[in-house]
């Protein structure tokens, strides 16, 4: 594919799009307009684009696709800017994770012809160009909501084009994608920010709680450490949504609360069974909504030198550490030594070269 790509916005999303775009399709044209002149000449830098756009002008006239790729509020500011700009041919998508908003934007400008909303269920709670990567996108699924009059070959082109770049395409209507994301994403997200929320203030002056904090606790609270200004705003322009969630899981907690305080033995195993067996169904791709983590844990004596070893040894074989640390906790954990890694692969060559060395290693 040869086409001309432009991007409004250049964050953690939008460059890793880029990055995949460029990765996939070298002969495409990416020019890039971001408020962030220095990460548009990094990007430019790397080669992961062609041209910088300082603001919205004629130049984007030659796009095949545009990405809005800025905050959700922004991109329907965006979209009117833009407007005058867009070829007949062009695709407008975005890749915000609310769409009612911007739907009722592209309608009310007329551009319910071109707009397909778009939402690549990939991410991490970390934001920004610098954590961009090309292989955000992979094996992850790429949501796309076609306006009311899109001819069927725009969605197909933007179809094809999602999943050379290695996502699973999925179209939904944007009614059905504000009301799936609500219970799969934004609730979620409200859930983790709301319990550590209710353990900082249950917590002693001392802070045992978040001294001892580990395993489960941290697990299903990682999201928590989310861009504060996104999360207000998806929770801003989602309302409904995430308010008939809000309701269903209040209920849910009330019916817990009730079991507990009856001492239904068959009830509360009934809600961990359940649990278990969903959550076990749900294929982790990875790099998909749930991400794979690749992780080992190593026991290793309390001396010094002992992560400075294993660490040298996984370096001599150019394997390259993303986390390492001693774990205080191990209610959840095997192992005192917890060792992530970037790659599977990496994961799985430094599993032998430790057991070779006679660690003693545990896996998830």
């Amino acid at each position: 594919m040869r086409a001309n790509i432009g991007f409004i916005g250049l964050g953690m999303i939008g460059g890793s799009l880029a990055r995949a775009i460029r990765r996939s399709h070298p002969d495409s044209y990416i020019l890039a307009c971001d408020q962030d002149l220095p990460v548009l000449e990094t990007a430019k830098k790397e080669k992961v684009i062609d041209e910088i756009c300082p603001e919205i002008n004629h130049r984007f006239r030659c796009c095949d696709y545009i990405f809005l790729c800025t905050p959700v509020g922004s991109n329907i500011q965006y979209m009117e800017r833009l407007k005058k700009y867009l070829s007949e041919d062009c695709i407008l998508s975005d890749v915000g994770s609310v769409k009612g908003m911007i739907h009722q934007q592209a309608a009310q400008l007329g551009l319910t012809h071109c707009f397909i909303g778009g939402h690549p269920m990939a991410g991490s709670e970390k934001t920004g160009y610098d954590n961009s990567k090309a292989r955000l996108l992979e094996n992850a699924y790429y949501i796309l909501t076609p306006s009311e009059n899109v001819d069927i070959r725009k969605i197909s082109d933007y179809t094809e084009l999602v999943s050379s770049l290695g996502a699973i395409p999925l179209v939904l209507t944007h009614q059905e994608h504000d009301y799936i994301t609500a219970g799969i994403s934004h609730l979620p997200h409200i859930v983790a920010a709301t319990l550590v929320n209710l353990v900082r203030e249950l917590d002693t002056e001392d802070e045992h709680m978040k001294l001892i904090a580990a395993g489960g606790f941290k697990d299903i609270t990682r999201i928590a450490s989310s861009s504060p200004d996104m999360w207000q705003q998806i929770c801003l322009e989602n309302p409904e949504n995430i308010s008939k969630t809000l309701d269903a899981l209040i209920r849910m907690l009330i019916q817990t609360r009730y079991q507990v305080d009856q001492k239904d033995a068959q009830g509360l195993y009934n809600i961990f069974s359940h649990a278990r067996d969903y959550r076990d169904s749900i294929e982790i791709l990875p790099e998909g909504p749930l991400r794979r983590s690749y992780i080992l844990y190593c026991e290793i004596a309390d001396e010094p030198g002992g992560i400075a070893t294993i660490a040298t040894l996984l370096a001599m074989e150019q394997i390259s550490i993303k986390n390492i640390g001693i774990i205080h906790n191990r209610e959840f954990e095997e192992g005192v030594l917890r060792i992530e890694f970037y790659e599977g692969c990496d994961c799985e060559k430094a599993f032998e070269i430790l057991k070779k060395r006679n660690y003693i290693i545990h896996t998830r």
